[in-house]
């Protein structure tokens, strides 16, 4: 499934990224800092919903209450829940 989640108080403006299940395939940032982007999208690729949640929630980035690894945090949590919707709807 792929997804795309806008961010809210950072200098990315959104986050695309590739869930399979509850791993994370793939992710991409939109603007913000491109070497520190680049460099999370590649540490949590392969890694579950649950591990990136409990690794980058909370971060703050120069003062504001949220950062590029806060909202990786929340877009793969909402991602994760909306493709659980998906899936029930199916059914």
């Amino acid at each position: 499934m792929t997804y795309t989640y806008k961010t809210h108080g950072t200098c990315s403006s959104k986050i695309q990224l590739e869930l399979e299940g509850n791993i994370v395939k793939k992710v991409e940032f939109v603007k913000g800092c491109n070497g520190n982007a680049q460099g999370i999208a590649k540490l949590v690729e392969g890694m579950s919903v649950e591990e990136i949640k409990d690794k980058l929630t909370g971060i703050s980035c120069e003062g504001r209450p949220t950062s590029c690894p806060d909202q990786l945090a929340k877009a793969v949590e909402e991602a994760y829940r909306n493709q659980l919707e998906q899936l029930k709807e199916r059914k």
